[in-house]
């Protein structure tokens, strides 16, 4: 990674807000508290703009992206998870629709346009609704103070192992 990333983290909230739970990720970053992250975690609402994303990743001014989104996952309408995401987004063509790219579409475009990430987490949260309308279902709504603690430990975690592995070095 280059020299300036050093440790530093991206959150980024994606996501439609025209249409309902879509907006998770969104509203997710809208509630996080700047004052409660570390200086070197950087938080941002992306919503449908993929491409903005990717190329903002191109500085390699971060080493970590956490990615908040809502997406298919098992269990009932507002349940959690964090995974861990292939970095390069995977094979093939990448997805271009710059109003709809979902994560791995965004890695994959950062990827062939010559960018990287060292490591990416996708913290999801399982949609009721994606149809036409705006706000969030009532258990999405729900699970969105769960989400801001986890993004927020998330990022404490990942920045101090990252200074763990800087002093050791």
């Amino acid at each position: 990674m280059s020299g300036d990333a050093h440790g530093r983290v991206l959150v980024a909230g994606i996501g439609n807000i025209f249409l309902g739970d879509d907006a998770f990720g969104v509203e997710v970053v809208r509630r996080i508290d700047p004052a409660a992250l570390p200086a070197r975690a950087d938080v941002a609402d992306y919503g449908i703009r993929g491409v903005h994303l990717a190329y903002e990743l191109l500085d390699r001014r971060h080493d970590t992206l956490i990615m908040v989104d809502a997406m298919p996952l098992d269990g009932p309408s507002g349940t959690l998870a964090v995974l861990e995401a292939e970095p390069g987004g995977g094979t093939g063509p990448p997805c271009l629709d710059g109003h709809g790219m979902h994560p791995q579409a965004v890695l994959h475009l950062l990827h062939t346009l010559g960018g990287d990430v060292e490591r990416v987490l996708i913290v999801g949260c399982r949609p009721a609704s994606v149809t036409e309308r705006m706000g969030l279902s009532e258990p999405v709504a729900a699970a969105v103070d769960e989400a801001v603690r986890l993004v927020t430990e998330l990022v404490h975690e990942v920045l101090s192992d990252r200074g763990a592995e800087y002093a050791s070095a």
